[in-house]
């Protein structure tokens, strides 16, 4: 089991859905959030005032896959998201000790489905 935390565009977020959908990933959690990258952010003008805004808006992605997943739902999101621009976005796979469905306390693969 891993868990995948994609940080992406926000424009993106319908087309990386409907990728995964297509890929048969139907499960994730959808946070937005903000950060700062090799993009280093920008300047603006606000009431005669210059302001620096480097910390930009993204989405992060957070999806729990069985292993036979993990490439499938990894090319997805890089198809999906891929502009060939900076601050496109990074895919994070990390090992997961254990997954639990409440409901049913289901455990391991069976809980992620």
């Amino acid at each position: 089991m891993k868990m995948i935390v994609a940080v992406i565009q926000p424009e993106r977020l319908d087309a990386v859905k409907e990728a995964l959908f297509n890929a048969e990933v139907h499960k994730m959690t959808v946070s937005r959030v903000r950060g700062c990258g090799k993009q280093m952010g920008f300047s603006e003008s606000y009431r005669g005032q210059i302001r620096k805004v480097n910390l930009l808006e993204k989405v992060r992605l957070e999806i729990a896959v069985n292993d036979a997943f993990v490439k499938i739902t990894v090319d997805a999101i890089i198809k999906a998201a891929q502009s060939g621009h900076i601050g496109d976005g990074k895919i994070f796979i990390m090992p997961m000790d254990e997954c639990i469905r409440i409901r049913t306390r289901e455990t391991g693969s069976d809980a992620i489905g």
